[in-house]
């Protein structure tokens, strides 16, 4: 009797940790790179890393990198937007400079009426203790955030095909027009390297081919990858394994639209004219060139520059929140949000088009998906995932990458979201909720994909900030992330007024730890130094009246934390 109490105790305790291990919701959109920091753009992205133990957290997103966190303070409350403001007819119109307000317009929509779409990359890996109910709320708020569909990220676990069947069963029921397609993780896939390999894709892909939440382009089905640049399924070249044992195989052909993120040089694209029908620029969504040494030499030239030409913020607005950069920071602005990387990748397709049409006689315009995302950190030593580093984020990385992208947007075809819950890479720490840039998700997605600005209606205000300072010490093992130095010890915010109007930002009571800006109607970009035990509030007012108070009380800015977290910490509120 003692041995079978034995034995269930045991059963039991290894039932209870098993089910521990099993990574929790939620979702975070905004995912980042699994690729080493390099400042060559085209290197082979690291194998993405099995998920990791989480606290189980009430569900919520965060767009951003990192996981959810309980916080009320950090919860936002619903966008509202109607009656889109005019914009202007030049399909060439700048971004808003930095902290400027946000009143250029994005291009009309192109003559051609396509239809632009913005997705958000959802790792399915993190998904095994969904249910159909999960994948529908998930549906849920990310429509009500602008967000067309999930890229469905898919690894190798032998429960994930069960997962994505209950995300199209959900996608269905949400009577939502909510589209899905798969994302093959081939970091995940890599030793798929014979045709049977193949077999299994193909498989999987047919199954959803037709199904009535399946995202159809050009009549087609919209398949995408993660990597895939090496896998040849037994054939002699990568292309070669790719044309005859997927785009072109009987099972495949004229069924699929292929639009894969390869780690490749652009230059090489025509060699894939039997593979691609369009290119997914993953790396595109950070500044992935600006290293710390990177930095040094953008200082140095910067420095040069600044004795010969006059200062690049000229405008009053401008002016005041540069006057919070560090010149380093100030040298780097000209990276953040930048469209270097898509205008290398959209050389590269029309070379593609090119080699089609001179074998073809006809050729058609190869899609062009873009990345946007927040924010990006990791941090896992060497007995771990040995992945410990950021990615540029500072001066509101998340809003001057959206506004290039709706500048430019003839050029883009399909906006993706990295990324909605790849913990993992965001290095959730202690669970930070990034739930709010979600708002600014659905402004800056209506006007990519409608070719004007929505009006706004309340006035916002979106705060966010790293939990500690740059240069803070800590008994943490793990080191400082690789690049930590870039980061600016600053709060950072975003307005949306809806007239002229008083805002004050400020990290302390102290008078001298604050500072007013006089912002125009629509979008302005702020930001405010902080030290450590700082905090944040704002305040938006218009005719000596508060229209928007926010004051998150669970936030002080550390100089001394246990462990280091360069994630963000946001925060937002909206007029009553």
């Amino acid at each position: 009797m003692h041995f079978k109490t034995l034995i269930f105790c045991l059963l039991t305790l290894f039932s209870v940790v098993s089910a521990y291990a099993i990574p929790f919701r939620r979702v975070r959109i905004a995912g980042e790179l699994h690729k080493s920091p390099s400042q060559n753009a085209h290197a082979a992205p690291e194998r993405r890393h099995r998920p990791f133990v989480v606290k189980r957290q009430q569900s919520t997103i965060t767009l951003g990198t990192i996981s959810p966190t309980n916080s009320p303070s950090a919860a936002p409350t619903t966008a509202t937007t109607s009656q889109p403001a005019s914009s202007s007819s030049s399909s060439s119109a700048s971004a808003p400079s930095l902290t400027a307000a946000s009143n250029s317009q994005p291009s009309q929509p192109p003559t051609n009426g396509s239809t632009k779409y913005v997705v958000a990359h959802h790792m399915v890996g993190n998904t095994f203790p969904y249910t159909v109910q999960d994948w529908a709320d998930d549906i849920a708020l990310a429509h009500a955030s602008g967000i067309d569909g999930f890229a469905l990220n898919m690894g190798t676990d032998d429960w994930q095909p069960a997962r994505v069947s209950d995300a199209y069963q959900a996608a269905q029921q949400s009577n939502l027009d909510f589209k899905l397609f798969l994302s093959l993780d081939m970091s995940y896939l890599l030793p798929l390297r014979l045709p049977n390999d193949a077999q299994n894709l193909r498989n999987l892909v047919n199954s959803y081919a037709s199904h009535p939440n399946q995202l159809q382009y050009d009549s087609r089905a919209f398949v995408s990858t993660f990597a895939g640049e090496s896998c040849n399924f037994g054939q002699g070249s990568v292309p070669d394994g790719w044309k005859n044992q997927f785009t072109q195989h009987p099972d495949l052909q004229g069924k699929i639209y292929f639009v894969p993120a390869f780690f490749i040089d652009p230059t090489t694209f025509k060699d894939f004219a039997d593979v691609m029908d369009g290119d997914f620029n993953w790396n595109s969504g950070w500044p992935i060139q600006v290293t710390t040494s990177f930095a040094q030499n953008a200082l140095s030239q910067f420095n040069s520059s600044q004795q010969t030409t006059a200062s690049p913020f000229s405008h009053p607005l401008s002016a005041s929140v540069s006057s919070v950069l560090s010149n380093m920071q100030l040298a780097l602005s000209q990276f953040i949000g930048s469209t270097a990387t898509d205008e290398q990748h959209l050389s590269g397709l029309a070379a593609l088009s090119g080699a089609i049409q001179a074998r073809d006689g006809q050729s058609s315009k190869r899609a062009y998906m873009g990345a946007v995302s927040p924010w990006f950190f990791t941090h896992y030593g060497p007995d771990s995932f040995n992945k410990n580093f950021i990615y540029l984020s500072d001066q509101h990385l998340y809003s001057k990458r959206w506004e290039s992208l709706i500048s430019s947007r003839d050029q883009f075809d399909v906006v993706e979201v990295l990324t909605w819950n790849d913990y993992g890479d965001q290095a959730w720490t202690d669970g930070m909720n990034h739930t709010a840039w979600l708002e600014l998700t659905q402004y800056y997605s209506t006007a990519f994909k409608t070719g004007q600005y929505p009006e706004i209606q309340k006035d916002k205000i979106f705060m966010w900030s790293r939990p500690h300072s740059t240069n803070a010490q800590s008994p943490d093992p793990v080191p400082q992330p690789t690049n930590f130095q870039l980061f600016e010890d600053a709060v950072w915010a975003v307005v949306l007024t809806t007239a002229p109007s008083t805002v004050t930002l400020s990290t302390s009571s102290n008078s001298n730890d604050s500072k007013t800006f006089q912002v125009p109607a629509g979008l302005s970009k702020l930001a405010i130094p902080i030290t450590p035990g700082g905090t944040m509030k704002g305040v938006i007012e218009r005719d000596g009246q508060t229209i928007v108070e926010l004051n998150p009380t669970d936030f002080t800015f550390q100089g001394s934390p246990q462990t280091y977290n360069f994630n963000a910490f946001v925060a937002s509120a909206t007029a009553e």
